[in-house]
Parts: structure tokens; sequence; C-alpha cells
């Protein structure tokens, strides 16, 4: 069983950065591809980027060049940053564990509660 918790979310101008973080619980990690998804009122939930255990990475083309996503396996932590944020951003992002990096989300095990990002314009 992995528990993930993220935090960092916020209301910012566009064109404004945010960091979002993202700790598991448990031992296993470091095995586990992570991932990023968000979901705006009313839309489905959409994969935003994501991770592999090796480093491997993929994006959405919505946010490519303005997101980067990475880990730090000592801290269990994933980590998304955001920069030139727009609108069109403002969701609620979570973060998923599972096993390999894919956009579906019914490919993720386990999810954290989410935390709200909101623009402005």
């Amino acid at each position: 069983q992995v528990q993930l918790v993220e935090s960092g979310g916020g209301l910012v101008q566009a064109g404004g950065s945010l960091r979002l973080s993202c700790v598991a619980s448990g031992r296993t990690f470091s095995r586990h591809g992570m991932g990023w998804f968000r979901q705006a009122p009313g839309k489905e939930r959409e994969f935003v980027a994501g991770i592999s255990n090796g480093g491997s990475t993929v994006y959405a083309e919505s946010v490519k060049g303005r997101f980067t996503i990475t880990r730090d396996n000592a801290k269990n932590t994933v980590y998304l940053q955001m920069n030139s944020l727009e609108p069109e951003d403002t969701a609620v992002y979570y973060c998923a564990a599972g096993w390999g990096v894919r956009t579906a989300p019914a490919t993720y095990d386990y999810w954290g509660q989410g935390t709200q990002v909101t623009v402005s314009s």
C-alpha cells in the first residue's frame, strides 16, 4: 500500500511559477512510475507528466517546455515544477503511483488527495 500526499498548490498570477510536491509512504517508491494528473471543473482527469522508476519522463503536449517532473528517491518525493502558468492550467492536481509510465488514469494504482492550483489572468 502506498499513500501519497501532495502540497504546493495555491493562487498565482499568469506567467508565474509553482512547485508541487508529492510525498509517498512505504518502501517501494523507487520501484514505481509516478504521474501527475489534473482535473478542472466539469472536465475529465487528464495526464500532465510522468516519470519512470529509471527517470525517463513523458509530458502532455499542453505543458511541454513549461512543466518539469523530477523525483528524489531518497526522500520518497516527486515534484512538478510549473513555469509560465496560464489560466488554463487551473485545476486540482493529483499525484499517482503505478508501474511504468502511462497516460491513462486507470493504469495507476494509488492516488493522492489533490492540491488546488489557481492561475489568475
